[in-house]
Order: structure tokens, then sequence, then C-alpha cells
């Protein structure tokens, strides 16, 4: 962010809009908390959580992602050194007290949700103005799952968001350019289709850096700070994915792009690909790269 400039058209003539910092820690976190689905892709639970007498803090926000993964939210208006221990402190006694956060779910979102918590990768967001080097390297010695995001206000109205480090923690299921074997015992002699959920699982898992993959029982997820694409087993003669783009901005394809937008589905995102073939695969790339860019 900090090489970031951005300028503000006026009748054919540009005025940069100087980046600046909150006036307060709390006008950034206000801000996250009512729109933190749209920034974070997280659904916001509660703010300013107590932990009790024995630790005696009180955790930022709490919320929900899009694959079920519990979430810690905490905030700094500049650069603090201690950003990243202090949620780590937090997201510890998360996990230590897994029925006060069902609970908690459960009360905001319902039992269905509470059933399907995925414990098996917490998160921890931190929101900065800035980080230091050693923050950054910090984040990748660690075995939790770790965005750091730097926010700037441009002007009067504008905020930037830019995740500076990424950590996949435990939820990994591939490295960049490995994709995870098709499992044949399940899809027996369906095997041009496995290969197809294999080549599109390593094309996503190759757009960039810091992508995590995200296992659930119905589909698996690819993620950056939101998820941008998921994949739900293969079927007899196609492989699903959806995208987290929206349909309307999309020219559909009949038998190749659909809008699920409000119909049940498994995975996450509005848009279906349909993928039969090595050529539905090589036309869905620039799909896959677009909704990459705006996760």
């Amino acid at each position: 962010m900090s090489k970031l400039r951005l300028f503000q058209t006026v009748n054919g003539c540009v005025n940069e809009l100087a980046p600046r910092l909150a006036e307060a820690e709390a006008d950034v976190q206000r801000l996250v908390e009512a729109n933190m689905e749209a920034l974070l892709g997280v659904r916001f639970l509660v703010s300013e959580y107590g932990t009790g007498p024995v630790h005696a803090g009180r955790i930022d926000s709490l919320g929900l992602d899009a694959n079920g993964a519990p979430v810690v939210i905490e905030y700094k208006r500049g650069t603090d050194s201690g950003v990243i221990n202090q949620g780590l402190f937090y997201l510890s006694w998360l996990v230590d007290h897994r029925a006060e956060f069902e609970h908690l779910v459960r009360d905001r979102l319902g039992a269905t949700v509470a059933a399907q918590v995925l414990w098996s990768g917490p998160r921890l967001i931190c929101v900065a103005g800035d980080y230091t080097r050693y923050d950054l390297h910090a984040v990748r010695e660690h075995r939790r799952s770790i965005d750091l995001v730097r926010y700037r206000f441009f002007g009067r109205d504008l905020i930037g968001f830019e995740t500076v480090a990424a950590a996949t923690g435990r939820m990994t299921q591939g490295r960049r350019g490995q994709p995870a074997a098709p499992d044949r015992s399940v899809y027996g002699d369906r095997e041009r289709i496995a290969e197809l959920a294999a080549a599109a699982d390593k094309i996503l898992l190759g757009l960039g850096d810091g992508i995590t993959k995200v296992q659930r029982k119905h589909y698996g997820a690819y993620r950056r700070l939101q998820n941008f694409a998921s994949i739900c087993p293969p079927q007899r003669t196609k492989v699903h994915v959806y995208l987290s783009l929206d349909p309307a901005e999309v020219d559909l394809v009949p038998g190749f792009t659909r809008n699920v937008r409000g119909l049940g589905h498994h995975g996450t995102g509005d848009l279906e690909v349909r993928l039969c073939n090595e050529r539905d695969l090589e036309r869905a790339q620039d799909l896959f790269r677009a909704s990459y860019a705006a996760a």
C-alpha cells in the first residue's frame, strides 16, 4: 500500500489523494465490523469479547469465515510489534474454549451453522496501518493461519486494503504447483473427470502466492483473504467450480456458466462454471484469474 498512488480525475486533470491513517484504532474497527463480510469475507459475530478473569483480555472482533472457520480479528491504528502475539494469545484461548464459541455462533447464526464450525484451522486476521519486516517473517514461521492486512484511507471516503503476508496454517491441502491427487477409490472409473478436477486444482493453486486450500466435507475452497473459488467432488460427466464473481458482470454461456445466486449449492460463490472437458478448463482460466484478483 505504501507504493500505491491514488488519483482523482476532474475535467481531464488529476488530483492525488494522499494516504492517511485513521484518527483512532476504533475508527478502523467500527468500519470493518460494519462491513466485515464485504471487506474480509467473514461474518461478524461480536465486538470486544471478554476472555474471562483468568486471561483478562478482550478480543477486538470475533467472526466466522465462509468455510466455517473461527476468526479472531485484531486492529491497530499504525505499526505495533505486539499485534501478532496478542492475536495468537486470543486464538489459543479460542481453541481452548470451543464450546463457548459454538454457543455464541448458535445464538447469532443458528444451530445448523454452529454444528459445522471448522476447528481444523482457526484464523487470525490483523488489520493495521503497517507492519515491520519482523512481522512479515514471524507470520511465515507460525503454524497458525494468519493474515496481515494493511489499510489506508484516501481523501474523504475511500479506503484501501492490502494483504501483505499470509500463513496458511494447517488447512493447506497442497502447495503451489502440487495438486492433490484424485482419490481413485472414490471416483472409480471416472478417471478423465477426476483428472480434469486435478488440473483445475493445480491451476487454482498456481494463480499466486498465499493461496490456502480448505477442505470441507462437500467441497474444497481456495482462499486468499477471502474465498475466490471452490470445487465440488467430480460428478460422472462434469466438475462444478464456483467463483466469487458477480454473475451480472459475466457473459453467461448456457451449459458452461450459470448464475446460482440464491440457489442452494455446496461451496461458495455465485457463479457456477461447469467443466466437462479440457476446452472448458482452458476458457475458464480467465474467470479463475478474475475471481482471484478480486479476493
